[in-house]
C-alpha cells in the first residue's frame, strides 16, 4: 500500500526508532509545538513502546510496565501515529519514502533516524547455539529468564558496565555466574588497574567468578545444539548452559548505508552540528549517529541531539550539537 503525501498545509515527519532517544525526540516535538505543523509517524521495531533501557536489569524485579515510558501504548497527541513490531526495510531518498516490513510505504517530508545500536557478537563458533543470548531488550531478558529455569551455570562474555549488569541478572536468576573479560581488568575503558582490582573483589563478594585476561574461543555445544560451556584460550573451559554476549555495541547504520548516506569510518551515520545527514531531509540522532565521526554510546548525548533536531525543525536560531558535547 503506497502512502499519500499530506497537503501543503501540514507536513509529515517519520521517526525510525522508538528507543529512549527516539521517544525523547517525539516528546520534545510534542511539547515544543512541532505537531502544530507536522504529522509524526513513529516506527518501532520492538513489539512494545519505548522503555527505560538504562534500568533494564531491574526488569526482573519491577516488570516491563514499570520500565515503560508509554504504559498506555500510545502518545497523547493524536497527530502522532505509533507503529510497533515493524521493521523498516528500506529508504527511497529520491521519492522520500520509507518502506516497512509490512509492505506499507510511508511518505515523508523529513526523516529522523533513531535506530540506536545493537550488541556486538564476536564471530566465534557456537555463537548461535540455543542458550546463547545478547543483553539488549526486554525480550532478550525474558528469553534469558526462561533458559535459566533449567540451568545452573551462566557465563557473560564482556566485563564492561553492561556485562556486569548482565552478570548481576544471572545471579538474581539463581545461576552460578562467571564473567569473562579479554582485557586485564574489568571496565577497562573507565577504570585503571587498582580500581579494576577493587571492583573484582566487590564483584566476587556477590558470588561472581571473574576471569580477566581471558579470550573466548568458542561457545561449546553440549551435543544437542544447546550451550554446554565456554572455551577459553590457554585456560580451562567454563561449563555453562547459558551464555550472554555483552562485548560492546555497534551503531545500527545499515539502513543508512543501504540508502547511500555518508557513514563514519568506524560506523555511525555522519551528521553535522544540527544532526543533519548528507541528505538535508534526513536527520540522525542517538547511538546510530556519528557527529564529527564519533559515536556516543550514552543516552545523554542522544537526548541533546533530539533537542537540536527539534530546534532545526522549528527554524530556530541555529542551535547546534557541538557545544553540548564537544567533538574529540
Amino acid at each position: 500500500m503506497r502512502g499519500t503525501r499530506m497537503t501543503h498545509t501540514r507536513r509529515t515527519l517519520v521517526v525510525v526508532g522508538n528507543g529512549m532517544v527516539g521517544h525523547r525526540f517525539v516528546q520534545a516535538a510534542i511539547e515544543r509545538g512541532v505537531t502544530e505543523r507536522w504529522d509524526l509517524v513513529v516506527i518501532g521495531e520492538e513489539p512494545r513502546p519505548a522503555y527505560d533501557r538504562v534500568a533494564l536489569t531491574s526488569f526482573f524485579e519491577v516488570g516491563a510496565e514499570q520500565l515503560s515510558f508509554l504504559p498506555g501504548g500510545a502518545y497523547d497527541d493524536p497527530r502522532v501515529r505509533l507503529v510497533l513490531d515493524t521493521p523498516v526495510t528500506g529508504l527511497d531518498r529520491k521519492a522520500q519514502q520509507v518502506l516497512l516490513g509490512t509492505g506499507e510505504v510511508v511518505d515523508y517530508d523529513h526523516l529522523v533516524l533513531a535506530t540506536g545500536a545493537g550488541p556486538f557478537v564476536p564471530p566465534i563458533p557456537g555463537k548461535d547455539l540455543d542458550g546463547a543470548f545478547v543483553y539488549r531488550t526486554i525480550e532478550d531478558l525474558e528469553a534469558i529468564r526462561e533458559a535459566a529455569r533449567t540451568a545452573t551455570v551462566g557465563a557473560v562474555i564482556g566485563g564492561g558496565l553492561l556485562g556486569l549488569e548482565a552478570a548481576n541478572a544471572l545471579v538474581q536468576l539463581g545461576l552460578e555466574t562467571h564473567v569473562v573479560e579479554m582485557a586485564p581488568r574489568l571496565m577497562p575503558v573507565q577504570l585503571d588497574q587498582p580500581a579494576g582490582a577493587t571492583l573484582v573483589r566487590h564483584i566476587e563478594k556477590l558470588g561472581v567468578t571473574v576471569h580477566t585476561g581471558a579470550a573466548t574461543t568458542e561457545v561449546q555445544d553440549a551435543g544437542d545444539g544447546t550451550v554446554g560451556g565456554l572455551g577459553l584460550k590457554e585456560a580451562e573451559a567454563i561449563p555453562a548452559e547459558v551464555v550472554v554476549f555483552s562485548a560492546g555495541i555497534r551503531p545500527r547504520d545499515q539502513l543508512a548505508r543501504d540508502a547511500g548516506l555518508d557513514v563514519a569510518e568506524r560506523g555511525g551515520i555522519l551528521v553535522d552540528e544540527q544532526c543533519r545527514t548528507s541528505d538535508p531531509a534526513v536527520f540522525a540522532i542517538g547511538e546510530c549517529a556519528a557527529p564529527g565521526g564519533r559515536m556516543y554510546g550514552l543516552v545523554a548525548p542522544g537526548y541533546a541531539m533530539a533537542e537540536v533536531v527539534v530546534d532545526a525543525l522549528l527554524g530556530g536560531p541555529g542551535s547546534s550539537w557541538a557545544p553540548t558535547c564537544p567533538r574529540s
